[in-house]
């Protein structure tokens, strides 16, 4: 199953008047780099996160987004700081001896005290709270991959149908070299008979001239090695995962053969197929960035 490296997933989980929204989305990149932004009170299950995206994502450079929404009442409480209130009552029995002033303090004005009453936000259960993100994350995940699969078959179809065409390319050069022997030959009886009107042709000179010409245009192997590439990415596109890399590869050995074709190509036909067959490479190889 082919998966594109673009992708997008959301998965909003509630329970009770707790919310946590879990969004993500990718573009291609050589590894898996994996970014978050969420609340600092969940910063702890940053590991627990990355842990559950590795099970779905192998590359690409992937945006999370998390967030946390806690509507009811209970989540803080009104806090005494017993020891900054002693502190408050100390300085004031120290400025009542220092300055011969009246001690008037009452509990009502201790407690307009700076942190003395403070709000503070009641801690969370954890578990509670880490089976809940678990939940959102895995169903955005799931979410994301299924827009992977759906834009890597789509993919995958287009370059099914480029390696058929690239084939097509690859069989009329195929076709076209044994024709390319046959009018060299004829070319260099012309001559012959231009240059030495009266002169019998050496037929066995002849046939030497052919078979250096023919060694140097032979690319007999290459066109082996690009049928063989051409069906291995094939093969890989139809029962692999996870394969970007392997693909990439393949794409370049592809390469390196059609300019080998290229450069051994003394013929228009087949500089100008060649020359097809390296941009088709190149396409190729463009769409294959965008897979997992």
């Amino acid at each position: 199953m082919i998966k594109s490296m673009t992708g997008f997933g959301r998965c909003e989980v509630s329970e009770g008047d707790r919310k946590i929204t879990v969004e993500m989305k990718s573009v291609n990149h050589r590894y898996l780099d994996v970014s978050m932004k969420m609340p600092k009170k969940l910063n702890y299950f940053d590991s627990v996160i990355r842990g559950i995206l590795k099970g779905y994502i192998q590359r690409g450079k992937v945006d999370v987004y998390v967030t946390y929404e806690d509507l009811s009442e209970s989540n803080v409480a009104l806090a005494y700081n017993a020891k900054i209130a002693a502190q408050y009552v100390d300085y004031f029995h120290q400025m009542e001896e220092q300055f011969g002033l009246k001690n008037d303090m009452q509990v009502s004005v201790l407690a307009r005290c700076p942190e003395v009453l403070v709000m503070e936000e009641q801690k969370e259960d954890e578990e509670e709270m880490c089976h809940l993100l678990e939940e959102a994350v895995h169903g955005a995940c799931r979410r994301f991959v299924e827009t992977r699969i759906r834009e890597g078959e789509a993919l995958r179809s287009d370059l099914l149908e480029k390696l058929d065409e690239m084939l097509e390319t690859v069989a009329y050069i195929e076709e076209r070299s044994p024709q390319i022997l046959a009018e060299y030959r004829q070319k260099l009886e012309m001559k012959v008979k231009e240059l030495f009107a009266d002169a019998q042709i050496d037929e066995s000179r002849l046939a030497t001239e052919v078979t250096i010409f023919a060694d140097k245009i032979c690319v007999d192997e290459e066109i082996v090695r690009l049928r063989s590439h051409v069906e291995a990415m094939k093969a890989a596109l139809e029962n692999e995962e996870g394969v970007g890399r392997k693909l990439d590869f393949i794409a370049q050995e592809m390469n390196r053969e059609a300019n080998t074709t290229l450069s051994k190509a003394n013929d228009l036909e087949i500089s100008n197929r060649a020359i097809d067959l390296k941009t088709a490479i190149e396409k190729v190889r463009e769409q294959i960035q965008n897979i997992e």
